[in-house]
């Protein structure tokens, strides 16, 4: 016993091979807490007010920096973000805004409940327009189905 401690090394090299196995209940372990940390953060990451945007096949914008979201929710009140405003209130904080972020120009989101008239809705775009905002878009909602990127194909004929 004592001779193979000692003997040459080629026992040595036998003896103390790598192991070829990969532990994988620690990798599980770390996957399922990150899922529940994800499960638990998405939902806290949307914005807080409740809006149910109309459907569109267009194919979304792309997105390099954070633009301002103004809502308008099914009874007609006015939110920058998540912060409600008057309509009267609402160019001076859209300006104030835009100074803090000097650098690039602003973009603004128009997002409008579906059960909203579309005149409120001009109403809001057409003063954030007159203000001297160029970047001012209406957003609403993919529908479920479409490709991912893609509009819905044309109706034959």
């Amino acid at each position: 016993m004592a001779a193979g401690l000692i003997g040459n090394g080629r026992d040595r090299r036998t003896r103390y091979r790598p192991m070829a196995e990969i532990n994988v209940t620690p990798l599980v372990d770390v996957m399922l807490v990150l899922l529940i940390i994800f499960m638990i953060a998405a939902p806290l990451l949307t914005v807080g007010v409740q809006v149910d945007l109309p459907r569109t096949t267009a194919n979304p914008l792309p997105n390099p920096d954070e633009p301002l979201s103004v809502t308008i929710n099914a009874e007609g009140r006015i939110f920058i973000q998540e912060t409600a405003v008057e309509i009267e209130e609402l160019v001076p904080r859209l300006q104030a805004i835009a100074e803090a972020r000097a650098g690039s120009e602003t973009r603004i989101f128009v997002r409008g409940d579906r059960a909203i008239s579309y005149g409120r809705v001009m109403e809001v775009m057409g003063r954030i327009a007159a203000s001297g905002f160029t970047r001012v878009a209406l957003l609403a909602e993919q529908p479920s189905g479409l490709p991912e990127g893609g509009a819905a194909p044309a109706p034959r004929r």
